[in-house]
């Protein structure tokens, strides 16, 4: 938990300040600009308002679904197949997957926004598969190999999505 904590804020820190560096050099005049940043704004704004609810979403599921007895906060013990988790295995993580890009457009930073969001994005999922394929391997045995066999790690069709933004109850998060 701590190591991922470290790598967000090295990511988010390190594009903001890595953006700005770069954008001195390659984008000299672009953050005169007012309507750049208004436009990127708005974006900033739209991408982190699906990244938050797709959170809170998928971890009201995993809140209901996953959870048997006494468990610290942010833990599973069962594995979820309910919900959006029947579309893809890694709900949570497509929504966070925008979260350095909408960063990226809040503070207008086009190097964040072109090269520094997509090289953390192209981490993040090499985390997932380094890092978070394994745990729920080992956490959860064959029962997750067989669910991974059926489930891919992300699914883009109307029908997941719809799954993933629809408002999920409150009631989710009591069990």
């Amino acid at each position: 938990m701590i190591f991922r904590l470290g790598m967000w804020i090295i990511m988010i820190l390190g594009g903001v300040i890595g953006g700005y560096y770069i954008d001195n050099i390659l984008f000299k005049n672009i953050h005169s600009s007012i309507i750049f940043h208004i436009i990127c704004f708005i974006i900033g704004v739209f991408l982190m308002f699906l990244v938050m609810k797709i959170s809170r979403n998928t971890g009201r599921t995993l809140a209901k679904y996953g959870r048997k007895g006494e468990l610290a906060r942010m833990e599973t013990n069962i594995l979820v197949k309910e919900d959006v988790y029947k579309y893809m295995r890694h709900p949570m993580h497509l929504g966070l997957l925008a979260f350095p890009l909408s960063v990226a457009f809040l503070v207008a930073s086009p190097s964040f926004i072109l090269i520094l969001a997509p090289t953390e994005i192209v981490m993040m999922l090499i985390m997932i598969k380094l890092i978070e394929e394994p745990e729920a391997i080992g956490k959860f045995g064959d029962e997750y190999l067989d669910y991974k066999k059926q489930v891919p790690w992300f699914c883009f069709k109307l029908k997941c999505l719809k799954e993933l933004l629809r408002n999920i109850p409150k009631e989710y998060d009591r069990r």
